[in-house]
């Protein structure tokens, strides 16, 4: 028996996922959209933290509207397009912006940045202190899979 439990504890060790690892398969974040939809604001947007490990965290979100202009001062996003479609406007300046919370400012738009437009499969990455928006045309929609990374 002990010859048994020798040689089989380290393949149970070596089979253990280690800490604060996830797999999110594609079926699983494509079928987010519905799960989202009943949880939108008024602003048209349902999000769901998916985990959260030290400086980074992990949410899925859905859009069926525009976004207000953000700013973070110490968080860099990336974006990995699900569905559907968005322009994300990035850079220049938000006119109006007020602090919503520490180190985040939104306001209502962006003037001068940079038009972009999302489609799935596509990948972003906004650094902190950059002006960003999202913007969804009528009757479209958009979910992406979101990473969040602190300085």
């Amino acid at each position: 028996m002990k010859r048994i439990v020798t040689v089989l504890f380290p393949l149970l060790l070596c089979g253990a996922e280690p800490a604060g690892f996830v797999h999110w398969t594609s079926k699983d974040l494509k079928g987010y959209e519905q799960k989202l939809k009943p949880k939108m604001t008024e602003m048209k947007i349902g999000t769901e933290q998916l985990g959260s490990w030290g400086n980074h965290m992990a949410s899925i979100s859905h859009r069926e509207g525009d976004g207000e202009a953000e700013v973070h001062a110490e968080v860099a996003d990336f974006f990995f397009v699900q569905t559907g479609e968005a322009t994300l406007v990035v850079g220049g300046e938000v006119p109006g912006a007020k602090t919503t919370a520490p180190n985040e400012m939104r306001g209502p738009k962006i003037t001068g940045g940079e038009h972009r437009k999302l489609l799935p499969g596509d990948v972003v990455h906004i650094p902190a202190k950059t002006p960003h928006q999202l913007l969804i045309e009528k009757r479209k929609q958009f979910t992406y899979f979101v990473i969040k990374v602190s300085k």
